[in-house]
Order: structure tokens, then C-alpha cells, then sequence
């Protein structure tokens, strides 16, 4: 009895004989004994080449098998872009692949994983199939990025979208904000030279400048916050209170001044700073606020005797001239005349003398009958 074994176009057949491979096979039409220890593997050419149960090594002795197969040998540090008549098929690990290329030409991109940046040969269209193996990292446009490998400074990254290999080299991409920032001081209590103790709300503003000297500093923002700190507590210590409450324009120019001195050492530029508020103790404040009232009150006092003075200077001056000048002496009398009338309805004169005789007559009657 004889099986028929059909090998197709699209086909070739591995034969084996006591489970050891012997050849290939062809298309064609193939008869064995069906109590033969021989036995066939069809494998499809359209497919990869691969033999359940089987390492690869076992076939690449036939020159005549591997003349219609191509290999990709990928090491442990590579990746390998599978690709199918120009179409990408697959990504490649480590390892021994073999594939038909009678129907289909096979072609390869290797990449060396050792080295974790994506290259550009890579088309970007094809990263969305590479996700398992690489990762992104984005740099906005308003920051900056430094890159490590394997916890080593490599570079600087500018804002942009970058493409990393996933394998044996650690990437980690650190970023820091440009723009610029604000640091806020509130209800810190410093004492004055006289021993007073107040609050102050205190600001600055600066931009980062220098990111590696800037990343080089653990818990950069704290050590930035204790610097003003102390700025402040040196500026108001050496001061008494009234000359803090005088002065405190000055301070904010200070503190600018002494921070941008350590500008370099932090890899920052401070761009300004402001003093917001002098909160004082409860029991200053009442004092501050008595003195004050006080010092109103003498300034209103002081402007009341100057307008005093000045109106009885007014006075004087016009009496002299009314002294000396019979003309508006007379113009007086007739404008004390017009204020009377607009309070008197009628106004009777009878007998001589003048005019101020004559009102001081009327005046006296309308008391009497008052």
C-alpha cells in the first residue's frame, strides 16, 4: 500500500526519515509506503519556515533548502525590522528566523538596542506597530529635557517628541520648567534689632537658566526658599522697627541684589522681588496706631492756628486799607448795607447824620422791641 503525499505550487515539503530530515521537496506528487518510516512536513512558502519540535540549525546544512530561504540571525542586543516586499511585517528579538523567498523578497533593518535613540532611517509611521518595544517622551515647548542613560548625563533635549529603544540601556529624561516662576514667602517671623517680632509676606520671581547646575541641586525650590530666608532674616535684623517701616522700599532692591549673587551657583536668573506685607503684633499695632492719631491731631491743631493766623493777618491788612482810603471805607459800608437787607425786610431813614448812625439807631430800636 502506498500513501500519496500533494505538494503544491505554493508549497514545498521537508522529508524525514526516523525523524531525521533528509531533504527537500518540490512541487510535485510523492508516493511512500504506508509502512515506511519515512514521513513529510508541508510547509506553506507564504509563511515563515519553521518545524514544530524542530531547531532550525537541523536544516541549514541543504544548500539546496536554504537557497530558497533567507535568515535573520538577531543577537541579544539587536532589533530587527522584518519586511515583505517592502511592507513591514514584524519586529525581530534575539534569536535564529528563516523565511520562504520564493514568493516573497525579505529584506531587514537592524538596530543596535545598545544605543537607545531611534535613529531617523526609522519611518514614524511605523513607531505606532513598535509599541511594546520603545517609548516616548515629550519635552514641552516651554521646558527643557536632559537625558540619562543608565543614570549617565548624555544631553540636553530641546522641546520636541523623542523615540527610545526599550532594552538594556536605562533611559530617564528629566524636565525643567523655563518659564518663568514664583516663589512665595508667607507669615515668615523675623525679628528686628529692637526685638520685635513681625510676619513679612515676601515674593521673587526668577527663570531657570542653567538646567544641569539647576538638577544638580537636591530639592532645588527648598534650597532656593531657605536662601531668601535668610537674605531676609540678615536685611531685617540689623534694623529697628521705625527704620524697617521707613526703609521697607529699599529691601525688596536688597534681596534682588543679594540672590542674583547667587545665581550662578543655582543656574537661575531672579528677575524681581517685593516686600507684600509687615504683619505686626497685635499689641505694636495699637501702639503704632495712638502714635498716629496723635500725630494727626497735632497736624490738624498746627493748620487750624496757621489759618487763624492768616485770617486775622487778612483782616489786618484790610482795615489799614480802608484806613487810608475813604473810597473803600465807603464800599464796606454799602456791602455790610447789602448783607443787613437780605435779613431785614424794611428799612427806614429819617433825620441827618450818616449812614452807620443811622443802622446803629435802627439796630438798638429793634432790640429794645425785641
Amino acid at each position: 500500500m502506498f500513501r500519496k503525499i500533494t505538494i503544491k505550487d505554493d508549497e514545498r515539503g521537508l522529508l524525514f526519515k526516523k525523524g531525521s530530515y533528509v531533504k527537500r521537496l518540490q512541487p510535485g506528487v510523492y508516493r511512500h509506503m504506508s509502512f515506511s518510516d519515512e514521513s513529510v512536513v508541508i510547509q506553506h512558502v507564504a509563511k515563515r519556515f519553521s518545524v514544530p519540535n524542530k531547531e532550525l540549525q537541523l536544516f541549514l546544512h541543504d544548500e539546496q533548502l536554504t537557497s530558497e530561504l533567507t535568515i535573520a540571525d538577531v543577537q541579544d542586543y539587536e532589533y530587527v525590522l522584518h519586511f515583505e516586499d517592502g511592507k513591514f511585517n514584524g519586529l525581530l528579538t534575539a534569536g535564529l528566523y528563516a523565511f520562504w523567498n520564493v514568493m516573497k523578497k525579505h529584506t531587514f533593518i537592524r538596530v543596535d538596542i545598545r544605543n537607545p535613540e531611534i535613529s531617523e532611517e526609522i519611518d514614524r509611521s511605523l513607531l505606532g506597530k513598535l509599541q511594546g518595544y520603545m517609548q516616548t517622551i515629550e519635552v514641552a515647548s516651554y521646558e527643557t529635557g536632559l537625558l540619562f542613560y543608565n543614570n549617565a548625563l548624555q544631553s540636553e533635549l530641546r522641546p520636541g517628541r523623542y523615540f527610545f529603544w526599550k532594552g538594556p540601556t536605562s533611559v530617564q529624561v528629566k524636565t525643567l520648567d523655563l518659564r518663568q516662576l514664583q516663589l512665595d514667602m508667607t507669615g515668615q517671623e523675623i525679628m528686628t534689632e529692637d526685638k520685635v517680632t513681625l510676619r513679612l509676606n515676601f515674593v521673587c520671581q526668577y527663570k531657570v537658566v542653567d538646567p544641569i547646575k539647576a538638577i544638580q541641586i537636591k530639592g532645588f525650590e527648598d534650597q532656593v526658599y531657605i536662601l531668601l530666608q535668610l537674605i531676609l532674616r540678615e536685611y531685617v535684623g540689623t534694623l529697628k522697627l521705625d527704620d524697617l517701616l521707613r526703609m521697607k522700599q529699599e529691601i525688596a532692591a536688597f534681596v534682588l541684589s543679594r540672590l542674583n549673587e547667587q545665581k550662578e551657583h543655582y543656574g537661575v536668573q531672579f528677575i524681581s522681588a517685593g516686600l507684600k506685607d509687615i504683619i505686626l503684633p497685635g499689641d505694636v499695632k495699637d501702639i503704632l496706631n495712638t502714635v498716629l492719631l496723635a500725630e494727626k491731631k497735632a497736624q490738624a491743631n498746627l493748620i487750624t492756628r496757621r489759618e487763624e493766623t492768616a485770617s486775622t493777618r487778612s483782616l489786618l491788612n484790610t482795615a489799614k486799607l480802608m484806613d487810608e482810603n475813604g473810597t473803600l471805607y465807603r464800599l464796606k459800608e454799602l456791602e455790610f448795607l447789602e448783607k443787613i437787607c437780605e435779613k431785614i425786610g424794611n428799612i427806614s431813614l429819617t433825620g441827618g447824620g450818616n449812614l452807620l448812625e443811622h443802622l446803629n439807631s435802627l439796630l438798638t430800636v429793634k432790640n429794645v422791641e425785641k
